[in-house]
C-alpha cells in the first residue's frame, strides 16, 4: 500500500512546486509602471470584533467571524483575517518595506481579495503595540481573549488611494485568482516594535515575483 501511494504523494508535491515555480499570476510583485485610471472607492464596514489570534508557527493571525465587510462598487467582500509579514512583500517602485499587513476577504462566490498596507519605520503603531503582548506563547491554535476586541479599522490608512492587480497565495499551493489590492499610502511602525515582532517570528514574505505582462490598475 506505501508504494502504491508514493506515486501519489510524488505527484501532488510536483504540482505544488509547478505553481509556485511556474505560474505567470504570483504575488508579491515590484509594482514599477501602473495604469491610472478611475477606479471602484473601497467602503469599508468594518466593525470592532472579539479578539481571536494565533500564533500559526509563522505570524500571528487575527480572525474575523462579524461580518466585518468591504465594498468595491457592487462587489462585496467578508473580511476573515488578518496577519502580518516581514518584510512587506510587494514593493512599490523598488522601495522594500519593513512590514506588511494581509487583510483576507471572501465575497459571496467565494472570490478571495487581499488587502495589503505597507508599513515604515516612524512612529508607534497603537494597534500593533496593543496586539504584541497578547501574542500566545506557542503555536497552539486560536485564543480568544475574554473582553478584548479588534477593530481592524486601526489598518487603515488615512487615504484610501489604492493598486489593483491579479495575484495569487504567497505560501504552497501558490494558488492563483486572488485579487490583490495594495494601500498606496504606507502605516507607520516604531523600530522597536519591528525589531520585537522580529525576535518572535523569522521574516516570512515571499521574494518578488515576476510581473509576466499583467497590468497593474491605479486608482486616480
Amino acid at each position: 500500500m506505501k508504494l502504491l501511494l508514493l506515486p501519489l504523494l510524488l505527484s501532488a508535491a510536483t504540482a505544488l512546486a509547478s505553481t509556485c515555480d511556474s505560474g505567470l499570476r504570483q504575488s508579491p510583485i515590484d509594482i514599477t509602471s501602473t495604469t491610472r485610471q478611475p477606479l471602484p472607492d473601497l467602503s469599508f464596514d468594518y466593525r470592532a470584533a472579539p479578539l481571536k489570534l494565533a500564533d500559526d508557527g509563522h505570524t500571528v493571525r487575527v480572525r474575523f467571524a462579524n461580518g466585518s465587510q468591504l465594498h468595491i462598487g457592487p462587489q462585496r467582500y467578508t473580511l476573515q483575517q488578518f496577519h502580518f509579514h516581514t518584510p512587506g512583500g510587494d514593493r512599490i517602485a523598488g522601495e522594500n518595506f519593513p512590514m506588511a499587513a494581509h487583510l483576507l476577504h471572501k465575497s459571496q462566490s467565494g472570490q478571495l481579495l487581499a488587502l495589503v498596507v505597507l508599513f515604515r519605520v516612524g512612529a508607534e503603531n497603537p494597534l500593533l503595540e496593543a496586539l504584541l503582548p497578547l501574542i500566545p506563547a506557542r503555536a497552539d491554535g486560536a485564543h480568544t481573549l475574554p473582553g478584548k476586541t479588534v477593530d481592524a479599522r486601526a489598518l487603515l490608512p488615512a487615504s484610501h488611494g489604492y493598486y489593483r492587480y491579479p495575484g495569487s497565495v504567497t505560501a504552497p499551493p501558490c494558488t492563483e485568482g486572488v485579487d490583490w489590492i495594495v494601500m498606496k499610502q504606507p502605516l507607520q511602525l516604531s523600530a522597536a516594535q519591528l525589531a520585537r515582532y522580529r525576535k518572535r517570528f523569522a521574516d516570512n514574505a515571499r521574494a518578488v515575483q515576476p510581473l509576466h505582462q499583467r497590468a497593474v490598475l491605479e486608482s486616480l
